[in-house]
């Protein structure tokens, strides 16, 4: 991958990503409104005090259908819509990763690959290994790829001396690996973003829900029941949803740093083996 790929991608990246939050936010009001709010999931449907009857959307509902979980989140109020599209942003972007990390792992399973690799390397087969990289593709492919070219160039460069060699080498793998790295950690601060936040906003419509709750104790004479228990109800809801959100995203945010760095570990070792391979290989001007 060229500096001018990797640019590219980064503003394709980055356009993506505002594309997902943007489309994960209408996506969960929509929801909310129209798929949480239907009035079949309040008992009474809902109503106002001119229409007690009323079945339609936009007016204040009854207290939620017994057993309908949709109508019991949507009294959460309007953090849920914020808290939804965060969990789909971790869904969405958690897809994205294990797709992209997938890809980068290439096509064939990389102890077999490694194995081969150093095989044809010790047999100096390097137009053979070149080939295995083209077949394996991925990110560690594309690394021995650039190490390999550097390392049939430099077996026939009489310039430089054994030392110097070797630091090419060093560096052409340096240089390949810092253009993929990117690659396969890029929108993990995202899902990151979302752990804290999630729990963030759920503690928000907690507080809110609290303060709805308190109120309704706070009415002079007989306390209001009713908005003391939707006040708790929007607390609790939004303190599960907020914890539900954060914990998906720490899950995926750690699966996927591990499997980055499993993949990264394979592509120093494999680096090392052939600078090591060569350093015994080379000869001095």
């Amino acid at each position: 991958m060229s500096k001018n790929q990797n640019s590219g991608e980064s503003g394709i990246g980055a356009f993506f990503a505002a594309t997902v939050i943007i489309s994960a936010l209408i996506v969960s009001v929509l929801i909310y409104i129209f798929v949480m709010g239907n009035p079949n999931h309040f008992e009474g449907g809902w109503k106002t005090d001119n229409n007690p009857t009323g079945n339609t959307f936009f007016e204040h509902p009854g207290h939620p259908a017994k057993g309908d979980v949709l109508g019991i989140v949507y009294k959460g109020g309007f953090i849920v819509p914020i808290l939804l599209s965060i969990v789909i942003i971790i869904i969405a972007f958690s897809i994205e990763r294990f797709l992209t990390i997938t890809k980068a792992k290439g096509n064939g399973k990389l102890n077999v690959f490694i194995r081969n690799l150093q095989n044809m390397i010790a047999r100096d087969q390097i137009e053979a290994a070149v080939k295995e990289c083209d077949k394996q593709k991925g990110s560690l492919a594309n690394v021995m790829k650039a190490g390999l070219e550097k390392y049939r160039s430099l077996q026939t460069d009489a310039s430089m001396d054994k030392d110097q060699k070797i630091i090419a080498m060093q560096k052409e793998l340096e240089e390949a690996t810092s253009l993929e790295l990117p690659m396969l950690s890029k929108n993990l601060v995202i899902i990151s973003t979302c752990a804290s936040i999630a729990t963030l906003v759920g503690l928000i419509g907690t507080v809110l829900g609290m303060i709805k709750a308190f109120s309704a104790l706070a009415l002079a004479g007989a306390a209001d029941t009713a908005g003391l228990a939707n006040g708790i109800s929007e607390a609790l809801i939004n303190t599960a949803l907020g914890i539900t959100g954060s914990t998906i995203a720490i899950i995926m945010y750690n699966y996927f740093t591990t499997q980055i760095d499993n993949l990264t570990y394979k592509i120093d070792e494999s680096g090392f083996s052939l600078v090591q391979t060569f350093s015994t290989t080379a000869h001095s001007k």
